[in-house]
């Protein structure tokens, strides 16, 4: 087995989801500053080179240059990140070394030869468009942003291809294989209000999923599952469990409800009143009802041997090659006029065609 450096980084972003990893991926953070950009170009050819950029902010004035791309890349080692600067690296045009220091609004710009990435769906259906926002659907196996392991093969990067000349920013985020709706601003100030609405949880979102075994539960009932969550601290970094509050936990809550029995799973809708990482996924796992196809929960050797050694790997250890999971409905206040916008989207296909197999 590789090292968990080598091996696991690059698909354990690819893992993240809904609240997802890497500080390399979007234009701006939580507060709206800009943090990273990947350059790439707004055709479908696959670029030769990736470009990653970064500006300094404030709080990182003066440090030093390996102490920024640390504390900016923080999936690499201090060692992969020596090799980044003096690579092809530069600091506002100048050549740079590790042991210089960085200002404030100085840009930090590295290139690199593009990765062969695995191939994923690139498909997305529009199925709301406004002025202010796009409510797009996104296939399962299509990651958000760049990692390690995915550049061209990413929502943003479709995004770029399809609605060339744009300024879109992705609001939220959905795993590499949660399938489902998505918001996307198309201005920064949209972009500025959704999130916002998001963190002061005017967003509402809807789930489908099918969970191993018969959920016992009566019909029209719900099952609130209140269990906080904080990082398991195992040999998968990004897998979350549940944690105490006073251990580092954070409060998740989510409803369930069931919407039909088969003879060896249920149908079943989740609504989360908090966005935590994997907080669906580990919540059911938590109640003895794991999602099917999620090979992190509980499994996270399966995991392990997956991210090794791909699709094939696990193929037949799973009854479906990718966790059964999709955003099916989005309630939001409109970024402009504050009028409440909802969307909703039918289970996909694949999961569609479990089910039926099953009747």
């Amino acid at each position: 087995m590789q090292s968990t450096e080598s091996s696991h980084d690059a698909d354990l972003e690819a893992g993240w989801d809904e609240e997802e990893v890497a500080e390399s991926e979007s234009d701006l953070d939580a507060d709206g500053r800009t943090i990273s950009t990947i350059v790439l170009p707004a055709t479908s050819d696959r670029p030769s080179t990736v470009e990653q950029r970064f500006v300094v902010e404030p709080e990182c004035h003066g440090y030093r240059l390996d102490r920024f791309l640390q504390k900016k890349i923080r999936r690499l080692s201090r060692a992969r990140i020596q090799r980044v600067i003096h690579g092809d690296c530069d600091v506002g045009g100048r050549k740079a070394r590790p042991n210089m220091r960085v200002y404030t609004g100085q840009l930090v710009s590295f290139r690199r030869p593009a990765p062969t990435e695995p191939e994923v769906p690139r498909d997305i259906r529009v199925v709301y468009t406004d002025p202010d926002f796009y409510v797009i659907e996104k296939p399962a196996g299509l990651p958000i942003h760049p990692t390690a392991r995915y550049h061209y093969s990413t929502l943003t990067a479709v995004l770029r291809e399809r609605f060339v000349g744009e300024t879109l920013q992705v609001c939220h985020r959905l795993d590499r294989e949660t399938s489902g709706l998505m918001l996307v601003a198309r201005s920064r100030e949209a972009g500025s209000r959704l999130k916002t609405a998001f963190q002061r949880r005017l967003v509402h979102k809807r789930y489908l999923a099918i969970v191993h075994g018969e959920l016992d539960l009566a019909d029209g009932a719900e099952l609130t599952i209140d269990q906080p969550l904080g990082p398991a601290e195992t040999t998968v970094r990004v897998r979350m469990a549940v944690r105490a509050v006073t251990d580092g936990g954070l409060p998740a809550q989510t409803v369930v409800r069931v919407l039909r029995r088969f003879p060896d799973c249920t149908l079943i809708e989740c609504l989360p009143h908090t966005g935590r990482q994997h907080q669906i996924r580990v919540h059911l796992w938590h109640v003895g009802y794991p999602i099917v196809g999620d090979k992190l929960y509980p499994d996270e050797e399966l995991f392990m041997k997956w991210s090794d050694e791909g699709d094939a790997a696990v193929a037949g250890l799973l009854p479906l090659p990718r966790h059964a999971l999709h955003a099916a409905g989005l309630k939001f206040p409109h970024p402009r006029t504050g009028d409440l916008v909802e969307v909703s989207s039918e289970l996909p296909t694949d999961l569609a065609r479990f089910l039926t197999d099953r009747m």
